[in-house]
Formats: C-alpha cells, sequence, structure tokens
C-alpha cells in the first residue's frame, strides 16, 4: 500500500495514492510525503520509486534488509534515516518492533516499512499538516509519535516498579525474583534501542553545520526536542534498569544473609553434640572390660561431664556472639 500527501503551501494539503507523485514531478516547488506499506506493496515498484528519486544505491540498500541498527547518512541530496520503530505494543515494556526508513529531500519525504507504523498511524491522528512544508521535521515529529508510545509504557512501568519493590522487601520470593529479572531484561533491551536513537538525534541537532543538505530546511526546535526525548527515554531506561537491578542484588543478599544465619546455627547445634556423640559413642562400645561401666555412680558422673561441657560451649558461642 502506497499513500501519498501532497502540499502546495497555497492549499489545503490532499491525501490520495501514487496519482500524486506524478503531479509533484510536474511541479517540484510543492512538498510530498509518500508512505510506502512493504508487505503490501511491491519491492521491484519501490526500488523503481526509490530510483526515480534518485535516491543513493546503498541507502536503497539498507531499506530492504531485514535488521539493521538505526543509524543516520548524508548523501548528495538526501538525508537517509533508519529508525527503530513499534508495529504494536505487546504490554509492560515489551514490543512489536518494526524498521522504518525515512528518505529526506528538500521537499519530499519517504516513508517505508513493513506493516502499520504506530508512530506513523499516531501522528496522522494530529495536525500534521504544518510540517509538510518541512520534510526533516515530518520526519522528526514520526519518530517522537513513536517516542511517546515507549515513554507511556516507560512511565506506567514506573509505578510497577515501585509495587514489586514493596512486594519484595515484605515478601519476596523466588516468583518476585524472576518477574524483575525478566523486566531487567527488557529494559536493557529497549536501552540498546534508545542509545541508537539518541546517537541518531545527536547527529541530526548538527546538520546545521553539514554543508552538503541542498537546501533541506532545518527546524532547530523541533530537533532539539526529538534529542531530549530520546535523552530521556534513555536516561529513564537506564535507571530502571540499575533500580531493577539493586532490587535483584538486595533480594540475593537477604537471601544469602538468612541462609548465612540458618548454617550458623545448624553449625553451633553440631558443635555442640559432637563432643556430647563422642562421649556417648565410647561408653556404648560393647567390650567385656570398660571399668567405669561397674562405677556405681558413672552414668551420673557421665551425664554430668556431658551437660558441662554443652554449657561450656554454649557459654563460649555466647561470649564470642555466635548467635
Amino acid at each position: 500500500m502506497i499513500r501519498t500527501w501532497l502540499s502546495t503551501g497555497k492549499e489545503a494539503p490532499t491525501h490520495g495514492d501514487e496519482a500524486q507523485i506524478n503531479i509533484w514531478f510536474e511541479n517540484t516547488d510543492s512538498c510530498i510525503w509518500i508512505d510506502i506499506d512493504l508487505s503490501t506493496f511491491s519491492q521491484a515498484k519501490a526500488e523503481q520509486l526509490l530510483k526515480r528519486f534518485t535516491c543513493h544505491p546503498l541507502a536503497i540498500v539498507d531499506v530492504f534488509r531485514s535488521r539493521h541498527p538505526p543509524k543516520i547518512e548524508l548523501f548528495e541530496e538526501q538525508v537517509f534515516m533508519l529508525y527503530r520503530g513499534i508495529q504494536s505494543c505487546l504490554g509492560e515494556l515489551r514490543f512489536e518492533h518494526m524498521q522504518l526508513a525515512m528518505l529526506v529531500g528538500k521537499n519530499y519525504l519517504i516513508t517505508l516499512h513493513q506493516g502499520q507504523s504506530q508512530g506513523i498511524e499516531n501522528l496522522l491522528t494530529q495536525n500534521f499538516h504544518k510540517y509538510l512544508q518541512h520534510p526533516l521535521s515530518l520526519a522528526s515529529r514520526i519518530m517522537h509519535s513513536a517516542s511517546t508510545l515507549y515513554l507511556n509504557q516507560l512511565l506506567a512501568f514506573e509505578d510497577q516498579l515501585s509495587e514489586l519493590e514493596e512486594q519484595l522487601s515484605d515478601h519476596g520470593d523466588d516468583q518476585l525474583l524472576s518477574t524483575i529479572t525478566r523486566q531487567k531484561t527488557d529494559i536493557l533491551r529497549l536501552n540498546r534501542i534508545f542509545n541508537y536513537h539518541l546517537s541518531l538525534s545527536k547527529k541530526l541537532l548538527n546538520l546545521e553545520q553539514e554543508q552538503s543538505l541542498n537546501g533541506i530546511a532545518i527546524d532547530q526546535p523541533v530537533l532539539q526536542d526529538l534529542h531530549e526525548r530520546f535523552e530521556r527515554l534513555h536516561s529513564l531506561s537506564s535507571m530502571y534498569y540499575e533500580i531493577c537491578g539493586d532490587l535483584v542484588d538486595g533480594y540475593l543478599s537477604i537471601s544469602s544473609h538468612k541462609l548465612n544465619n540458618t548454617m550458623r546455627v545448624l553449625t553451633l547445634i553440631t558443635a555442640i553434640f559432637v563432643p556430647l556423640s563422642f562421649l556417648a559413642g565410647i561408653y556404648g562400645m560393647n567390650f567385656e572390660v570398660i571399668p567405669e561401666l561397674h562405677h556405681p555412680n558413672g552414668y551420673f558422673i557421665l551425664i554430668g561431664v556431658m551437660f558441662t561441657i554443652a554449657l561450656t560451649l554454649i557459654g563460649l558461642f555466647k561470649w564470642k556472639r555466635w548467635f
């Protein structure tokens, strides 16, 4: 599927299909946004269209790669960007991601993706027409729109993280530990994406210094707004990752401390009963001649010795503060 929005600057933008592309070529003073869903549009036709816009061969190759890290490249007449967009939100911190390719020219924007892009669909519900005259700003708003979905999920996770922290401190168990560990992994995955996006926005901010933009308009406040959003996403994900790590480490430390206390008590009990068991073992042997066995008070003497040994060891452990 291919969708187009054409703006002449004098009249309201018109929404249409491929027919508007020919209209734009007849009047290149107008601006056009071409959105291509590659899941329902022929790759061969998409390649022909990109060549018609004199897109660089390397950019065309990257557009159709199934996976590629987000990046930005400057060509003679275009800015080429790859963004990790969102196809659907699976709940909590899990997303079905998609690669969103954007080619920005002086008066056109081409977006290509596999499946429905939530960032684009959200932007279409807003007042995006004012950005059609500035393709680079429009591309920035698409990324900003997608980042809003990331931000909403992260902010929702903050409340959930507070609840998990209380539950873990009150009555933590292995199931809670497993939940936090899984969420820590999800945050780490998002943090890697945000790191790429932050690098992309930094390069966008420095575009004014480039001499090869061939008249591509730069709206610095829009780019600054996008950069601040990516900075916030990166800092939030980093902070939540550290908090999850601290919760896991804290739970493991408490569990280890409890285990050490249990082992210490068992060790002390063993230390007390070892000498007692030794004495009981000696006088429980079935030899004919054990002189003490015939002593009239032998039983009471042995019990007294064992009792004294036990009290002495308990006193020693108390003095050493071992329990």
